[in-house]
């Protein structure tokens, strides 16, 4: 929602473009190998990653220009090196604000200050604020450059139906109404997403008790970007107040609803306006600000029991539903558009055996369960459900005014990228290691040489080694071999020696480690990983 008097892309920093429907009509019929409905962060992504790796892809979606408002605006480091493997990131980096530090705050007096896990091994920060609206611009850009993806706005599907090799899209736009085949199709249109409703399908979990009202404030405010939680605050006593800085001056403050207050009163302007106003006097801003932008949300962990239903994928929000404590959800969703990518493609193009799509589940439903059992934590430390998380989350804020380890307590438990364990094309862990990264972890950020292990890495698998004597025994594989020194700060970090090697899967997850590594255990590890017969 916007001030009266502005309509829903009438921003105060961004100028919203708008995309008509298709002005070429012939070939809107035309089979398709992959159609990709919902044109936001996670639907772009993906039809970046697919483009990629050489595969053809159709963006659908209903809207005619990005979404509004500032909505997920804190991206991972994760989320980061994707984009970099897409070719995407420069934008991103010269606008989004990078930050490592958070602060809590009770009654008004500090009792926590955690700092991210970072270092010289790591390429990027552990996060960077930016508002959505940028997002889906950059990648927007990069979209209308690429020749392999056919975006079309203001067309809405209304029906999809399995046929023998793929789905049958009904689509409807403003010009017209036309039926197009897909091999695959990618649903990656949202938390109401109308392909998991066409389906029969439904998210199932919890419904969190807390209630926020998230807005975006533009004012000149000289605090660094530092992520701050204020509990028990005088402005919403009993509640809790985020508060994120983001490019162009725009400051997002969430706060918690009361017990009782009605949602549809406190989303009225005048009484955003008031709430705001209370906040920014509790930080101390007494400066003019202008109010952007607002919502409502309710904290929820939300999934479909399996992401696949035949030749179709769900990703994102269209999957799973999570709470934004922890900046869970729009990494989560780059995750399922990234993973489900470069598995879609080399089962298309005959470099994978089809079995491999049935690990997508496993590992992204995996992580978003992974991300349930940590967001609960935080939802039920943000916005306790019962009287007795409140008087037990109470009680540990009280003993931290005077004892700082209970500030812990406080921690949002950030994102972190998920190991998949129970993946179905995952080697199991060569015992011999003592430490290091396990098969499943996502590769480690390290230094090689002025750069990084992860610029070292091919487009497709890589295998790390430490003495090129296995280079000569596999060079009909379809990888990169990447030779490093054994005595080398990559070397320590992945616990291996002159006879260790890793091989990474295209998403830079490990799919098998060796401390002494041959020809035939490569081999195996690696037809594992496209789900080929190894016995």
């Amino acid at each position: 929602m916007r001030p009266a008097g502005r309509s829903d892309t009438d921003s105060l920093y961004f100028d919203y473009p708008h995309f008509d429907p298709p002005a070429e009509r012939d070939a809107l019929s035309d089979p398709v190998p992959v159609a990709i409905v919902g044109a936001g962060p996670v639907g772009m992504t993906a039809a970046l990653a697919l483009a990629h790796e050489g595969v053809r892809s159709v963006l659908l979606d209903a809207k005619d220009t990005f979404n509004d408002g500032s909505r997920a605006i804190c991206i991972s480091r994760s989320s980061y090196q994707i984009l970099e493997r897409l070719g995407v990131l420069a934008p991103f980096l010269e606008k989004s604000l990078p930050w490592t530090t958070g602060r809590s705050f009770y009654r008004g007096q500090q009792i926590l200050e955690f700092e991210m896990p970072d270092g010289l091994s790591e390429k990027f920060r552990p996060m960077y604020n930016i508002e959505q609206q940028y997002i889906e611009q950059f990648l927007w850009q990069a979209i209308d450059r690429e020749p392999l993806i056919d975006a079309r706005w203001q067309s809405r599907v209304t029906g999809v139906e399995d046929t023998d090799d793929g789905v049958m899209l009904t689509v409807e736009d403003l010009l017209d109404r036309y039926h197009m085949k897909a091999d695959w199709l990618l649903a990656a249109d949202g938390a109401r997403s109308t392909i998991r409703g066409l389906r029969g399908l439904r998210l199932k979990g919890e419904n969190h008790e807390g209630r926020y009202v998230i807005a975006d404030v533009q004012m000149n405010h000289d605090y660094p970007t530092i992520r701050r939680a204020l509990f028990d605050p005088d402005c919403r006593r009993g509640g809790t107040v985020l508060v994120h800085r983001q490019p162009d001056n725009i400051w997002r403050i969430d706060y918690q609803l009361r017990d009782g207050e009605d949602a549809s009163d406190a989303i009225r302007e005048e009484a955003v306006r008031a709430s705001v106003a209370s906040v920014l006097d509790e930080i101390g801003h007494s400066g003019d600000w202008d109010l952007e932008w607002w919502s409502v949300y309710s904290a929820n962990t939300l999934a479909l029991d399996d992401y696949r239903d035949g030749r179709i994928f769900f990703i994102g929000d269209s999957a799973h539903i999570v709470p934004i404590f922890g900046v869970r959800g729009l990494n989560n969703g780059l995750a399922d558009a990234s993973n489900i990518a470069w598995k879609l493609a080399w089962v298309m193009q005959g470099r994978a055996n089809a079995a491999l799509l049935d690990s997508y589940t496993p590992e992204r439903r995996g992580a978003t369960l992974d991300v349930f059992a940590n967001a609960s934590k935080s939802a039920r430390f943000m916005a306790p459900p019962t009287a007795g998380w409140q008087l037990m989350r109470d009680a540990a804020l009280n003993l931290a005014l005077s004892h700082p380890f209970a500030g812990t307590l406080a921690n949002p438990r950030q994102m972190s990228p998920y190991t998949y364990a129970d993946s179905p094309v995952i080697a199991p862990d060569d015992p011999a290691f003592s430490h290091g990264p396990v098969p499943g972890a996502p590769l480690p950020g390290t230094r090689v040489g002025d750069g990084f292990l992860s610029d070292c890495l091919g487009d497709g698998f890589s295998l790390i080694t430490f003495d090129g004597a296995l280079e000569r025994h596999l060079d009909d594989l379809d990888l990169t071999i990447v030779s490093l020194p054994p005595a080398s700060d990559a070397a320590a970090r992945l616990a291996a020696t002159s006879s260790s090697a890793y091989l990474v899967c295209p998403d830079a997850h490990i799919a098998a480690r060796w401390a002494e590594a041959t020809p035939k255990a490569v081999r195996d590890a690696f037809t594992l990983a496209i789900a080929g017969d190894t016995t």
